[in-house]
């Protein structure tokens, strides 16, 4: 179900959409195949420099982001960096200028509370200028609207909007959800998806369920 390793353009004479697979080279940075990155302001090539800001080498936190993602014009993924330390009485970052104030290069990271890394499910579709914070996990098949925060973990197939995000409502029904995370079409060959795009667009569960069944008992 691949694509090729560096191919950027999925659109003929379009140079705003990009898959982002073919333009990550930060080995703690991992999108999965068809993922793709609009932008009609800045160069969509160098989102790794305007949109996944404060990820510094010395934190080792990661952005991982599935495969058939959505991600509109200038969404921002904000890292641990970006924070200043709670736990002291005082927010300014006195780790961060060791030299200024003689304190040990190794403890520079204390200036700021570690919350984890960003992890991005499937077929999520996030909207224009959405920022999502260090920490935040957002399962498969969710939206998140245009400009919304997203502080907290956003469960699979749930629509959040606003700042901070908050739940707008689910997608589908309970009983079709959990049949979409148990079918996962995303991990499918390229064939098969491509045979069934009309059941997926539609939202024919049956006929994916059928197809899911088939598959497992061929295998």
């Amino acid at each position: 179900m691949t694509i090729p390793e560096k191919q950027i353009y999925p659109r003929s004479g379009d140079k705003e959409t990009i898959y982002l697979k073919g333009v990550i080279t930060n080995p703690n940075i991992c999108i999965g195949d068809f993922t793709m990155y609009n932008d009609f302001v800045n160069d969509p090539t160098l989102f790794e420099k305007n949109n996944v800001l404060y990820h510094y080498p010395i934190n080792h936190d990661k952005l991982r982001i599935g495969r058939f993602c959505s991600i509109a014009c200038g969404a921002k993924f904000l890292f641990n960096s970006a924070n200043h330390t709670l736990s002291s009485l005082s927010t300014y970052p006195f780790p961060l200028f060791f030299e200024e104030w003689d304190l040990d290069k190794k403890d520079v990271a204390n200036a700021w509370d570690n919350k984890g890394d960003i992890n991005i499910g499937n077929d999520v579709w996030i909207g224009y200028e959405a920022v999502v914070l260090a920490g935040v996990t957002i399962g498969d098949g969710a939206i998140i609207g245009t400009r919304a925060v997203v502080t907290k973990d956003v469960p699979p197939y749930t629509i959040v909007g606003g700042v901070p995000a908050k739940p707008v409502k689910k997608r589908f029904p309970e009983e079709v959800i959990s049949a979409l995370l148990e079918i996962q079409w995303w991990k499918w060959p390229r064939e098969r998806i491509a045979e069934n795009i009309g059941a997926i667009q539609s939202g024919d569960i049956h006929v994916l369920r059928e197809v899911s069944l088939q598959t497992k008992s061929t295998v």
